[in-house]
């Protein structure tokens, strides 16, 4: 399903557990208003919908992980889950997950161990800590695998950013194997992205030795305008979805996670290098779509495109100057084509089962 480029957001918001009314994937328009549920401008980006539930699984060592499922009232189009990004959770990314649950999709999101509501791993509750992004990949197995045989397919994956880093390692270490995955902005090298991941790494060891794993890597400080400017330059050219956000951290008090350790900066690089070795994304034998910005300053599109290289079996989308690191939340022009180059790539490789 295509969808328009034109439309209008809903400015009215009520609490965080509510939808104004609304039935499940529309904000409240008249047909008048523009094209209808299938513009992601519709979407309510500040409410839980009314017929999705917000829940705990809990890891194979008890770790509980927040869960949101959004089933449908009747057949679904097939299972979609997705995987958000460092620092993200779920509620963030509501009008994305709207749209795909308007074309049919049962949709699944969760926040990952050490981040939103799904505890801490650090030293503090502001920073983003890991050893080892092992315990990841097996959450990610564990819950796939439970969640597969709970819903009907087919079952695909969307990663965004850490979240499509942690989905193709899952996929190259044959952990999960799903009908086709989706990898938008996937974390596959660190900006500078010049400087190979095998200088990096040991840099940050040398660094993380000197200052500890634990020690952010940055100095954390939210509020006032010019640092949420600075972040937004980074993220989306999109003021209302980049503002959710805050929304989401007023609502939610527990939901704000701040830079990374050094810690997980050494343990990222390490998992980017298991990537780059010979034959592990050649491995990934399933239909795979990419999507990235050549502007985008968080993640290296250089290894984006070198991934896209290796793939037997990928589709690339490339944006340019129109997109930051947020594809999935950005200007609407930018949104409506990765969008649709989404749903025209899974009507494909994941059709409807019979």
């Amino acid at each position: 399903m295509k969808l328009p480029v034109t439309g209008h957001r809903t400015s009215e918001h009520d609490l965080p557990n509510s939808n104004q009314g609304t039935p499940p994937g529309v904000c409240a328009m008249s047909p008048a208003d523009g094209p209808g549920p299938a513009d992601p401008a519709e979407y309510d980006g500040r409410s839980i919908p009314a017929h999705a539930r917000e829940e705990t699984w809990r890891a194979r060592d008890g770790h509980a992980i927040r869960r949101i499922d959004w089933p449908q009232s009747g057949p679904a189009r097939g299972a979609l889950l997705f995987a958000p990004g460092r620092a993200d959770f779920y509620e963030k990314h509501l009008p994305v997950l709207h749209g795909w649950h308007a074309a049919g999709w049962h949709v699944t999101s969760i926040d990952w161990r050490g981040q939103a509501l799904s505890g801490r791993l650090g030293a503090d509750a502001t920073t983003g800590h890991a050893d080892d992004f092992a315990p990841w990949i097996a959450d990610f197995e564990a819950f796939w695998n439970d969640w597969r045989a709970s819903v009907p397919g087919p079952h695909v994956a969307v990663g965004h950013s850490m979240g499509g880093h942690l989905v193709l390692r899952a996929l190259a270490e044959q952990r999960v194997r799903p009908q086709a995955a989706v990898l938008v902005a996937p974390m596959l090298g660190l900006n500078p992205g010049w400087a190979p991941s095998a200088l990096l790494h040991p840099l940050g060891r040398v660094i993380a030795g000197m200052r500890g794993t634990r020690t952010p890597a940055w100095k954390w400080q939210r509020g006032p305008l010019p640092l949420s400017n600075m972040r937004m330059q980074i993220l989306t050219h999109d003021e209302v979805r980049f503002q959710d956000e805050d929304w989401w951290y007023e609502q939610r008090p527990e939901l704000p996670l701040g830079p990374p350790s050094w810690g997980w900066i050494v343990a990222a690089l390490a998992s980017i290098r298991s990537l780059e070795k010979a034959g592990q994304l050649e491995r990934v034998d399933l239909p795979v779509l990419l999507l990235g910005s050549t502007a985008d300053r968080l993640v290296s599109w250089r290894a984006i495109r070198r991934a896209a290289a290796r793939l037997p079996r990928v589709e690339l989308v490339t944006f340019g100057e129109e997109a930051r690191h947020e594809i999935l939340r950005e200007s609407l022009p930018v949104r409506v084509r990765a969008l649709n180059a989404i749903a025209e790539f899974l009507d494909r490789t994941a059709p409807v089962q019979p």
